[in-house]
């Protein structure tokens, strides 16, 4: 039976002894003719067990695998060269048989990456505390490379989130975000990249996930946030790392704690969908004129989605539905979580694309330097709200890019006076793939923008 695209005889819970804890679903995967997911408490120890390694089959019957064991996965990666499906502290074949990486069980897995010099071989595990690791395909031999809180100076809480490799770089990224950190705009986030030889940090503040286009194109995507908006990273060969803006359509996953977890997945042949800031949107796989557009916003939400995957012709969502995290939480019961089961075309019935977000939040900016590209395409009313938060008068040039190729046209002008506040409301249903900002002094500003 399922209700609402949710089978209730699936969910998986955790035991309410020593502690209530977290259980979300945190990587999908179908493999061995099996739908595959492991599921992550918030620590391992000391926390309720119940929750480990499961596979479903075409009957929907869902299975607790011998090898499982309690923890925080949220990683998956296909080997191709073994054909070997890493997930959690767990490796299958494609005969179903798993053997399980020892070394690894008790770190907190968030990410698994294949190998910049020996890819037929080894693979790059990350752990939520800065571990980076390699480690044998074949013997599971476990080597730590660094510990990325040293290299990378992230002091406080880490919450390290995801690796990826591509274009001949190791990127990692961490989503550290707390309270005191909105008043700075910076936090011990961090967007960073290794070439095998050197470290490099791109960026000091939230990241989240990073992807590719899976073998279509050569983009590099990293999604992140800052207190101004969401953050779009792009990395193709022939430019480097490009800067764009989206909207954010929920605050509620702002804080490191409660982002878990945003994602790019393919979820129909060649077609991505890429879940930021509570907001699912198209994502292209392929970009023309080293550029990306055609991102179209599909769907507001406020679900907490871990992974989720094309399986059996459906797609297939990862939850995390009740957090009574040791019993923080009075009114919320036994930990447990589930799958939601339906369509791609479905999620145009969800929630409505709205959200707010710009270029500038009391930002630091140079006369005639435009501001990154925002996103516009695909929301219905558009507003903007610009304040001077300088000394002198500002003058500000709207520009817009139609064709989503980096064309950019004056579209209008506004000014303000210090300390003062103009808006412009757009024709309902006007749109261009992006929206940037051309100050006519340098000074501090202020530019959001409001899609209902």
């Amino acid at each position: 039976m399922a209700i609402s695209g949710v089978v209730p005889s699936l969910a998986v819970k955790a035991k309410h002894l020593p502690r209530r804890s977290e259980t979300g679903i945190g990587a999908l995967m179908p493999w061995a003719d099996k739908l595959w997911f492991v599921t992550y408490v918030a620590h391992k120890s000391p926390t309720g067990d119940g929750t480990g390694l499961f596979s479903i089959d075409d009957d929907l019957q869902v299975t607790k695998h011998p090898e499982s064991v309690v923890g925080t996965y949220a990683n998956r990666l296909v080997h191709k060269e073994t054909s070997q499906l890493f997930i959690g502290p767990h490796v299958i074949d494609v005969d179903g048989t798993v053997r399980t990486i020892d070394d690894l069980v008790d770190i907190r897995i968030t990410g698994t990456a294949r190998h910049l010099d020996d890819p037929a071989n080894k693979v790059y595990m990350l752990g939520m505390e800065g571990e980076f690791c390699e480690v044998d395909v074949h013997t599971l031999e476990v080597t730590q490379l660094f510990d990325l809180l040293d290299v990378l100076q992230v002091h406080g809480y880490p919450h390290f989130k995801d690796i990826c490799t591509s274009n001949g770089r190791v990127v990692v990224v961490n989503n550290s975000y707390y309270h005191d950190d909105f008043w700075t705009g910076e936090s011990e986030g961090r967007l960073a990249e290794w070439d095998g030889e050197q470290w490099r940090t791109l960026a000091r503040t939230q990241f989240n996930t990073l992807a590719t286009a899976n073998g279509m194109g050569d983009a590099l995507f990293a999604v992140g946030q800052d207190r101004a908006s969401a953050l779009l990273w792009v990395h193709l060969p022939t430019t480097g790392w490009r800067q764009y803006r989206l909207p954010k359509s929920t605050h509620t996953q702002d804080h490191a704690f409660t982002t878990e977890w945003p994602r790019i997945r393919e979820v129909e042949s060649e077609r991505l969908l890429m879940d930021a800031s509570g907001m699912f949107y198209e994502l292209p796989s392929i970009t023309y004129a080293d550029a990306v557009w055609g991102i179209r916003p599909v769907a507001s939400h406020l679900r907490v989605v871990g992974d989720f995957c094309s399986w059996n012709g459906l797609l297939v969502m990862a939850g995390d539905q009740t957090t009574p995290l040791n019993d923080n939480n009075p009114v919320a019961g036994q930990p447990q979580a589930n799958l939601w089961f339906g369509k791609t075309d479905d999620l145009w019935q969800w929630g409505k694309p709205q959200g707010w977000g710009g270029p500038w939040w009391e930002s630091a900016v140079e006369a005639g330097v435009a501001s990154d590209p925002y996103l516009m395409t695909g929301f219905e009313h558009k507003c903007l709200h610009l304040t001077n938060d300088g000394e002198d008068r500002l003058d500000v040039t709207v520009e817009i890019d139609v064709t989503g190729t980096g064309r950019w046209a004056r579209h209008s002008e506004l000014t303000v006076e210090p300390g003062g506040c103009a808006s412009e409301v757009f024709p309902t249903g006007f749109s261009a793939h992006w929206i940037r900002l051309v100050p006519s002094v340098s000074g501090t500003a202020t530019a959001q923008f409001v899609y209902t």
